[in-house]
């Protein structure tokens, strides 16, 4: 239970951390000014949407602590054997890091009106997206060519789920990634533009610690550091 808390702990202080970032747990009656002029402004559609998308980040968060608290129970069993991890999760790993960076590299240009740069951004990462999915397909099929097969046992048919599961959030970003990158080549521009970039950013570096986190777990990294803080007692 100790590693689910832990795991619980991080995605719940990201959350604090992206919504004290953009101003959402903000105390609009102690702000000044004309308290009319808000209804002039579009400052109010913009909360709404990223509130939207930290709930839903939340949600999935908790989605993978039930899916880590669920391998660590199965794992104390006698049947689990885990299987050694293909070689090309490395490489995933690196590619999927890069689309983040590239995403966040897209709003910095799209802050600063650069649409030229924006524009290639998003392609890029949508392209090293589309890599990083081939990616893991590759390695299920590394996976089962090495005799490691979905029903052979728990732990390979758990590899199977996170990996597929954190592969399906990733093609959901994927269409708002594209409507994104549409909006950049239409006159519809400016601040829309931007809040979309923003979203699709924060959706890719959430999904970039939910993956950093999977493959800690399984390569069982998780499990050897909270060992080393429980050590068995004689």
């Amino acid at each position: 239970m100790s590693v689910i808390l832990v795991f619980l702990l991080v995605i719940v202080g990201f959350s604090v951390w992206w919504l004290a970032r953009q101003r959402i747990l903000s105390k609009p009656w102690l702000e000044s000014g004309v308290a009319g002029s808000w209804a002039d402004t579009k400052a109010t559609s913009m909360p709404t949407a990223k509130l939207g998308l930290a709930v839903f980040l939340a949600v999935v968060g908790s989605l993978f602590g039930l899916f880590a608290s669920a391998y660590f129970m199965r794992m104390e069993l006698s049947d689990w054997q885990t299987p050694p991890l293909p070689r090309l999760l490395w490489f995933n790993t690196a590619i999927l890091f890069l689309s983040s960076v590239l995403l966040q590299s897209a709003l910095l240009a799209a802050r600063r009106s650069w649409t030229g740069t924006t524009r290639f951004a998003l392609i890029a990462s949508g392209l090293t997206t589309l890599a990083f999915l081939a990616g893991q397909l590759v390695a299920w099929r590394q996976m089962a060519a090495s005799g490691y097969f979905l029903q052979a046992n728990p732990a390979n048919s758990f590899f199977y789920l996170l990996t597929g599961m954190h592969g399906l959030h990733i093609l959901g970003g994927l269409v708002a990634l594209g409507r994104t990158t549409i909006r950049a080549w239409s006159a519809d521009r400016g601040d829309r533009l931007q809040l979309s970039v923003e979203l699709c950013a924060m959706y890719w570096h959430f999904l970039l610690l939910i993956w950093l986190a999977l493959f800690a777990l399984l390569a069982g990294w998780g499990t050897e550091f909270v060992q080393s803080l429980n050590p068995p007692r004689h």
